[in-house]
């Protein structure tokens, strides 16, 4: 027989021209993939409110911040937001830094010890490993350890355990409404976002924080929530007094070509250090884990080198916003941004290697800034017909640091515009925070975001990209040489021709067609030769039903995500105006064929570039 003729005798060409004869129920069918509907408006609607508190959160966060931070080194009772600079404690400032670490470290043992880190991996984690479940206490404890941690001098910012607390919303929202775990993800994720939103009113790049570093897709029924729920924390923001931008400026000037390439160079720059900074703190935190000493006690003693660095120098004690405002208008001298930048690195890599209740984010656009700017300030000196703007020099060092620790690019570009609203300097943040990411990329396996993941055994998507299988369709690899079974045929006829090794004999199932040529189901190989099965007994009697079939149009995606539902290896291909007429046959090996030759060509296309 040859391959793909029927093993049974050939089927008649007529098909009763009746509306019944002619169609499947509809769950034969695969469901069309949706990248819209209306659970989304209900979990837009949900992210809205989410946005709302997460933002709420985030003003009482900063409030309870300047409480803290007053009470500590000034000795009043104030919520206002200042930095502890101005404090005239003197050597007893070493002293308040500790005190806050010993409290950090007694409500990580005895709360929870996942409020322990800076807030991004610790996210992370849950939505990867946990089902985007954060238990509601560390939504509660994270932002009060944080408080007292900074208030007390620690060199981070409030960002991350804003993040931690708008992802602990959202995330118990979605608990509480019993949602998926993809759903609850969106949800945490719109926290997230609120949360970063509402810090530094940069809704844009809350967005695309979320999409970079924890939602690892780019679909609208993701992006839609997040954006509305990133939006309504920046509104309110807005409406609570804030400063709009966070860091302003006064206007740029135009970049030329020279100083382009100077940004770009002082970019790459940075991003080394950013992998230097990375691993400076995984190594510090390796140093810890080695005392013999339990590690509630590790944030007290990162809190005594932070009281003797502050002790040096006040600016690096604190959330330091005035120091990123001060770097970018250009009154700080190349010796202050050096100090500034080394000392508030020691402080950081230290506490934050601790284990303290941290944000690293603030920390990162200072030094990064310090740097950034202190390096265009030394080009200035060996160039200054390229005419470097050391205020220029600063954003995309600050921008730079940031994408290279991270590698969100993207959201490291936007959130320095969204904070200094200066459209004049994009073209250096892209081209030097471009090079940091290239940098970090050829460095750096990890992130200093995703190390800690990655140590727990925890695999990070760093590629987003199309699925394939998305993108072709069943027509494109269907067989249509279609092996298929008579109703009538005996099981004794059938293991007859499967022992002969007739062409497809093989197969793990076949389709099974009626004397008109109509498919009304399939059989399975193990029904065929299963020994309790009597040989007289007919195909048609073993014949599964109610059996999923797919259209040509179908993509190879839908094809395979209903062979996994149904638990089966092979589907027919029908035709949309006669669906019980079997036009081809798709397998997984079909599937796994159409990708391998995709690996092939990309295998070939780089064995093919000759440097």
């Amino acid at each position: 027989m040859e391959q793909g003729t029927p093993l049974s005798p050939p089927a008649a060409e007529n098909i009763a021209d009746k509306s019944q004869e002619r169609t499947l129920e509809p769950e034969h069918f695969p469901s069309r993939r949706r990248t819209f509907d209306m659970r989304v408006v209900v979990l837009t609607l949900l992210a809205a409110a989410i946005g709302v508190a997460a933002g709420g959160a985030a003003i009482l966060l900063l409030k309870l911040i300047g409480f803290i931070t007053n009470l500590s080194f000034y000795g009043r009772l104030s919520t206002s937001f200042v930095s502890p600079a101005a404090n005239q404690l003197g050597l007893l400032v070493v002293v308040v830094p500790v005190i806050g670490g010993v409290l950090v470290g007694l409500m990580a043992r005895y709360g929870s010890e996942a409020i322990r880190g800076h807030g991004i991996p610790e996210v992370m984690l849950s939505i990867l490993r946990n089902q985007s479940r954060i238990p509601p206490r560390v939504g509660v404890l994270k932002p009060i350890s944080t408080a007292i941690a900074i208030g007390t001098g620690c060199p981070f910012g409030a960002e991350g355990p804003i993040i931690v607390t708008g992802g602990a919303i959202g995330s118990f929202v979605g608990q509480f409404l019993s949602t998926t775990a993809e759903e609850r993800k969106i949800l945490l994720s719109a926290g997230a976002a609120a949360g970063m939103s509402a810090t530094f009113g940069s809704p844009v790049s809350g967005v695309l924080l979320a999409v970079e570093l924890l939602l690892f897709e780019f679909r609208p029924r993701s992006l839609i929530p997040v954006a509305v729920a990133s939006a309504m924390a920046a509104a309110l923001r807005k409406v609570s007094g804030a400063a709009w931008p966070m860091f302003p400026m006064h206007q740029l000037q135009t970049s030329g070509m020279a100083a382009l390439a100077s940004y770009t160079l002082i970019g790459a720059i940075v991003g080394l250090a950013s992998v230097g900074a990375t691993r400076a703190v995984y190594a510090v935190e390796d140093t810890f884990a080695k005392m013999p000493i339990h590690w509630m006690w590790w944030p007290a003693m990162g809190g005594l080198v932070v009281g003797i660095v502050g002790y040096i120098l006040p600016e690096t004690m604190g959330v330091g916003y005035v120091n990123i405002v001060r770097i970018f208008s250009g009154s700080l001298t190349e010796k202050a941004l050096i100090m500034l930048c080394m000392l508030k690195f020691v402080s950081w890599a230290v506490a934050l290697g601790s284990g303290t209740s941290a944000g690293t984010l603030a920390p990162l656009f200072v030094m990064g800034g310090a740097l950034g700017a202190a390096l265009g300030g030394g080009a200035n000196l060996l160039f200054p017909q390229f005419g470097i703007d050391l205020r220029i020099a600063g954003i995309v060092g600050m921008a730079a640091m940031f994408a290279g620790a991270s590698r969100a690019l993207l959201t490291s570009i936007v959130f320095a515009f969204e904070t200094t609203l200066q459209p004049l300097g994009l073209l250096p943040l892209l081209s030097g925070s471009s090079a940091a990411y290239m940098v970090s990329s050829l460095l750096m396996r990890t992130t200093l975001m995703t190390e800690k993941v990655v140590r727990k055994g925890v695999f990070v998507p760093s590629e987003y990209t199309a699925d394939f299988l998305a993108q072709m369709l069943v027509r494109d690899v269907a067989s249509r040489e279609v092996v298929s079974l008579g109703e009538h045929l005996t099981l004794a006829e059938v293991r007859s021709r499967i022992a002969e090794g007739r062409p497809g004999s093989n197969y793990q199932g076949f389709p099974v067609l009626n004397d008109s040529g109509q498919l009304i189901g399939v059989v399975t190989r193990r029904d065929l030769l299963d020994p309790a099965r009597m040989p007289t007994e007919l195909v048609g009697e073993l014949t599964i039903k109610n059996h999923a079939v797919i259209f040509e149009d179908n993509t190879l995606s839908e094809a395979n995500e209903l062979m996994v539902s149904e638990g089966v290896g092979r589907l027919p291909v029908v035709d949309h105006d006669n669906q019980r007429k079997v036009i081809g046959i798709i397998s997984r090996r079909d599937i796994m064929s159409a990708n391998h030759r995709r690996i092939e060509q990309e295998y070939e296309r780089q064995r093919g570039i000759r440097w």
